[in-house]
């Protein structure tokens, strides 16, 4: 089925509107306390959920509360705190390669910068733009699987690719609800538009959504 430019702004209109009905109050359910601490639960919670990336992170910060202490503890011993988030391997790389760099060439502070943050291992466009978005306030849309999924079904995007899909919410939806936008969008897919069996009776978007299952 093609759908027309003018076709797919009405969808986004319709979508923003009926997300910010049903969830008003989204935010990132990832823990938000020190803008580094961010960044790390960033790199843990690839293919692992919010949840447990909490409570591992929570245990880690006990140990070593700063980025200082990771990089001093090293890969292995950071290794074994963050197993229960799956491929600790390279998220133990990162996060020491993370922690270098904060302590090193970036003076103590995240930067503000998609590209710069993507110059470690580990942090790729999805979490560059959480970082720059939850700790600045830089207008971002974090695509994850939540978001891709629910933004095809509605007829919103052709793209499955996250870069792809980004751009085009980018087009269709408004710059200041960009950092809102993907919180919604994880809501929408845990809720109502999930990957098997998704509830369209009761979506809140289901009277116009194109259903792209």
């Amino acid at each position: 089925m093609r759908i027309s430019i003018k076709q797919r702004q009405k969808l986004a209109d319709k979508t923003w509107e009926a997300m910010n009905k049903a969830f008003p109050e989204a935010e990132c359910t990832l823990d938000a306390d020190l803008p580094e601490r961010l960044a790390i639960r960033g790199i843990l919670s690839a293919q692992c959920t919010d949840e447990r990336v909490n409570i591992t992170a929570r245990e880690l910060f006990e140990l070593y509360p700063d980025m200082e202490a990771i990089r001093a503890a090293g890969e292995e011993k950071i290794g074994e705190i963050i197993r229960p988030c799956g491929l600790y391997r390279s998220k133990a790389k990162a996060t020491v390669t993370f922690a270098e760099l904060f302590c090193g060439k970036w003076g103590h502070e995240v930067p503000k910068d998609v590209n710069e943050l993507m110059t470690c291992p580990g942090v790729g466009k999805k979490i560059a733009n959480l970082i720059i978005g939850e700790i600045y306030a830089i207008p971002a849309v974090v695509v994850d699987t939540h978001c891709k999924r629910v933004m095809y079904r509605i007829g919103i995007t052709d793209n499955h690719e996250p870069l792809k899909v980004e751009k085009d919410l980018c087009r269709f939806f408004p710059e200041q609800t960009w950092i809102s936008l993907g919180h919604k969008a994880v809501m929408l897919g845990r809720t109502s538009c999930r990957a098997v069996k998704p509830a369209c009776d009761s979506c809140p978007l289901g009277a116009f959504c194109l259903k792209r299952i």
